[in-house]
């Protein structure tokens, strides 16, 4: 209700005033990244099926899960990292991390085979980032008429998204080329 929002609100203008200073001193460069907020909460497909975490199978799939299993809550709570920058950027630069097992790990993205996959690596998300980062994603929104909705282009190669692709029963997280900008791609869509 109302109450939430406010708190919300409130946390969000407290983080933005201590982030200033780290801006206003740091003397960045020009395509720096700078955490301005983190907020708390799950990835959701088209499906409303939730992303699941699981570093010991090297995996990342949507998955539907139950009530007791959002409570405990492995894998599937992400930290997302909102940054600003210094460069007009085409989109909100954010990192998204995960705690397993009181291991904390970062999303990003790696060529393997000639392929460019999602990985989740063991480690922290820096609170700067002096340049380019293979962590950080452009959130932008997915269509103008769905607020809540969004899709996440990988900072360094314009063009592929954060998407679900399905390899048998699993709906595995991947990055997909989308030829077109506008293009309306389902698989691209993500909830928070």
């Amino acid at each position: 209700g109302g109450a939430n929002m406010s708190a919300e609100e409130i946390l969000v203008c407290a983080v933005e005033l201590g982030e200033n200073f780290c801006l206003y001193f740091a003397g960045l460069e020009c395509d720096a990244f700078c955490r301005e907020k983190i907020l708390n909460g799950c990835l959701c497909n088209v499906n409303s099926q939730l992303l699941v975490v699981r570093p010991d199978l090297n995996l990342a799939a949507f998955e539907d899960v139950t009530d007791q299993e959002m409570y405990s809550g492995h894998g599937m709570h992400f930290s997302i990292h909102y940054y600003k920058h210094t460069a007009v950027s085409a989109g909100t630069p954010v990192a998204f991390s995960v705690r397993v097992q009181n291991k904390s790990y970062y999303m990003c993205c790696e060529k393997e085979r000639g392929k460019m996959i999602v990985r989740f690596r063991e480690g922290e998300v820096p609170r700067d980032i002096p340049g380019q980062s293979n962590a950080i994603f452009f959130q932008k929104s997915f269509t103008s008429y769905s607020p809540r909705a969004f899709k996440f282009e990988y900072s360094l190669e314009q063009g592929m998204f954060l998407a679900f692709e399905e390899e048998g029963y699993l709906r595995k997280l991947i990055l997909k080329k989308l030829p077109r900008e506008d293009e309306v791609d389902e698989t691209t869509k993500i909830t928070m």
